[in-house]
Order: structure tokens, then sequence, then C-alpha cells
């Protein structure tokens, strides 16, 4: 074993952390801890309610026939390491004051540390009429498996007419991933001949295209290169499947022939029934840069579950994983937190044709143009085939590097300053 080490007096041996969730932030946990603490200082358990690990990033290609939805699932156990126990069981509860999570069948689990990274459910009920008719025959999302290929059938099937796509509300995982999907909507339909039959729109509730002024302008200029009409502060109160509507809080309606809605997001359905646990949209309100639940220090939430403004997407996991690890053992030995999760996120934006663009941002920086990891790199917010290959090469740095819970040389958890070039808009 390499790395921090738990001091070895019998008042820290056998420490027990409990991860709820085994997905990427989980995964990742478990493989950093045990890459960082011995097997006889700390035992590790994972929960996780099935069998199934899936590569998300993977969804967005499963509607173009760029991915096969059988290749982006691999069994969660196998993803551990070999001194994780791991529990297939249904969460019921979490009671924080007894420090025990509560599963299906009567079984308890107490807990001296518990991390919880059981991410983001998408809620498509709770948006009226999204699930009624024309759902899954001109009405999808590509932000599950099913989704993602019934919506292959649908765009193999379509010879013309308005394709949306929306984003219900905030937050969402992955907030570039439907940008994505216009801009390779926009080069799939002209690969097949089909691109001046077909109108494409954008829906967001946001003010433009994406969250801050200099990426809005670049992805929204991009969006208006490619033909793509932009929609915007539009919240989607009710679809009417039939009648082949949006139709947002205010009543203003957009019309389409299909549509592609990404659908309100909520934290696992456990957290709401956990006293103390989450808040209103059962997402866990950690401290931004400690990850430590106010009043409760021995709970953390990391991922998708964790109730920050930092996006919801794996290189944020990767990014608070370091911190994470490294504040359970101060944790464990009494010493104060390392407040250092800055927010970082690094997301590879596919735009088609090859190409993609790179974007890195935190907390309190909005992504620049410029290069990363330094003056010298990738370009960012440029579109670059560089970057495509590194979209592509992702995939197997998520199975063989990030999920292991090996650090990419280079690349830490804060966000570079350097090579970001300060623009005036």
């Amino acid at each position: 074993m390499s790395g921090r080490h738990l001091p070895h007096d019998s008042g820290d041996m056998g420490k027990h952390i409990v991860i709820l969730g085994g997905g990427t932030a989980g995964a990742m946990t478990a493989n950093r801890l045990c890459r960082t603490y011995d097997r006889d200082e700390c035992r590790i358990t994972v929960v996780d309610q099935d069998d199934d690990h899936l590569y998300q990033p993977g969804l967005l290609f499963v509607p173009f026939g760029l991915a096969q939805p059988h290749h982006l699932v691999r069994s969660r156990p196998r993803q551990l390491e070999a001194a994780v126990d791991y529990k297939q069981a249904r969460i019921e509860r979490v009671d924080p004051d007894a420090r025990t999570v509560h599963l299906a069948g009567g079984i308890r689990l107490s807990y001296d540390v518990l991390v919880v990274a059981t991410g983001a459910r998408l809620l498509p009920q709770e948006t009226d009429g999204l699930t009624g008719p024309g759902w899954g025959e001109k009405v999808f999302t590509f932000y599950d498996l099913p989704g993602a290929a019934g919506l292959h059938d649908a765009l193999e099937r379509f010879d013309g007419g308005r394709v949306v796509i929306d984003v219900a509300d905030l937050p969402v995982k992955c907030p570039v991933a439907p940008l994505e999907f216009a801009f390779l909507a926009d080069w799939y339909f002209q690969r097949r001949g089909l691109r001046d039959r077909v109108e494409l729109t954008y829906v967001t509730p946001l003010d433009g295209a994406f969250t801050k002024p200099v990426a809005a302008k670049a992805l929204g200029g991009l969006l208006r290169d490619k033909g793509v009409e932009l929609v915007t502060e539009f919240t989607l109160g009710e679809v009417d499947g039939a009648g082949g509507r949006l139709v947002s809080y205010d009543e203003r309606e957009v019309p389409f022939d299909l549509a592609v809605v990404v659908p309100l997001h909520g934290g696992a359905e456990y957290v709401g029934r956990s006293a103390g646990l989450g808040d209103e949209l059962d997402f866990v309100p950690v401290d931004p840069h400690t990850l430590q639940l106010p009043g409760h220090p021995e709970v953390f939430a990391i991922g998708d579950a964790a109730g920050l403004s930092a996006s919801k997407a794996g290189s944020v996991a990767h990014f608070e994983g370091e911190v994470l690890v490294h504040n359970i053992g101060r944790f464990l030995t009494g010493r104060p937190l390392d407040a250092s999760f800055d927010g970082h996120a690094n997301c590879f934006v596919e735009t088609g044709f090859h190409k993609a663009l790179l974007i890195d941002f935190n907390y309190d920086t909005e992504p620049l143009p410029g290069h990363f990891p330094g003056l010298v790199g990738l370009p960012l917010l440029k579109e670059s085939h560089a970057a495509h290959l590194g979209k592509l090469a992702f995939e197997w740095l998520y199975w063989h590097s990030l999920l292991p819970g090996r650090e990419l040389p280079g690349i830490g958890s804060a966000m570079p300053e350097r090579g970001k070039n300060h623009v005036a808009l």
C-alpha cells in the first residue's frame, strides 16, 4: 500500500467506512481508500441495489449508433478492489444519529464514516405528460439505457420534421450532454442526407447556451453555425405528446415531431426517508470545499449525490475524490479537514464531424479559452480533432485508470490557472 496511513493505535484500528452507491463516485472512492490505507486500518463496504455498472458518458453515443448498449455495462463488484466488501441490497434509509444504514431484509450496517455516492435519479413522472401519450414513441430521453436504445430506433425511422432537445430544469447530470446531442444530431442528419429536411431546436431553462457568458457565447455560436435554433429561459411545465408540444410554465409552446427531453433530476429516494441527510431535492448538502455534512461530521457525499453548485459530472467526482479520501483520514484521526475542493470540472464536448472542444472550470472561474493543463496542451473552448480523440480515449481511461482510483500524471484536483486567457466580452 502507498499514500497516507492512519496511526497504528488501537483506537484507530478497524474503522468501518460504508459507501452507498457503487457507480462512478462510489467505486472511485472505495478503490482510492484501498490504495491509501491498509486493510487492518479500515474496512470498506460498498452497497448498491444491482450489479450493473453503467458507463454513463457512452449513453450520448447510443442514439447515433456510435456505441452499443451492451458494451457500456460491466459488473459492479468486478470494478472494486478485492479488499472491498460489496453488498447488493436496496437501501431503505440512513439514521445519521445512530450511525446506521438500514437495508432491505432488516440488515443493518453501522459505520464510523458514511460516504453517500448514490448519484442522481431521473424523475420524468414529475413533469405533466412527459411519460404519457408519445413516451417511447416520439418523446424520449437518452439519459438512461432503455431510452437511449429506443431513441436510436426512432432516429433511424425519422425522415424529416422538427427535433427538439429540451432540458426540463436544473440540476442535471453532465450539463453539456444535451448540447452534445444537438451537435451530433446535426452531424447525423447531414450524414444521412436529411439535414435540409430537419429543423433542430435546443431548449434550455438558462438564459444562454451555457451557465457562464464566455462559454455561452462560444457554444451558442456553435449552435448558430450549425443551424440549431436556441430557445432560452424555458422551464418545462407540460409535454403534450399527442399534440407534439412542449409547454413552459409561462405558457410558451415549442412544437415538435420528435422530442429529446432531459427530465428533472433528484437524489436517491432513500435520502428523502433519512431525517437530516438530504435537502428538498434529496441531494446531500455538504460543505462545498470539504464535502462533509454540517451537523454530522462523519458523513460525506461525492459525485452527483452531493448538493453542490459544481457540475454533476464524472470528472468532478474524480477531482472530489482526492480531497474526500484525504479528509476521511483527517476526520478519523481528529485533525482539521482540508477545505481545498474548488469545484473543478473538466469536460470534452463532442461537436460532430470528428471534432470536440474541451472546457475546464471551477466554482470561481468559468470555462475560458487557452490551453489545458498549462501553457502548452489541448486547446480550451475551441474545436479540434485532438479533443475528439481525447473524448474517445476517455472510456479506456475510465475503466482502467479513473475507476480503479489511479491518479492522472500532472492533473490534480485543483483547477490549473496557467494556460487560461481571461477575456473581455
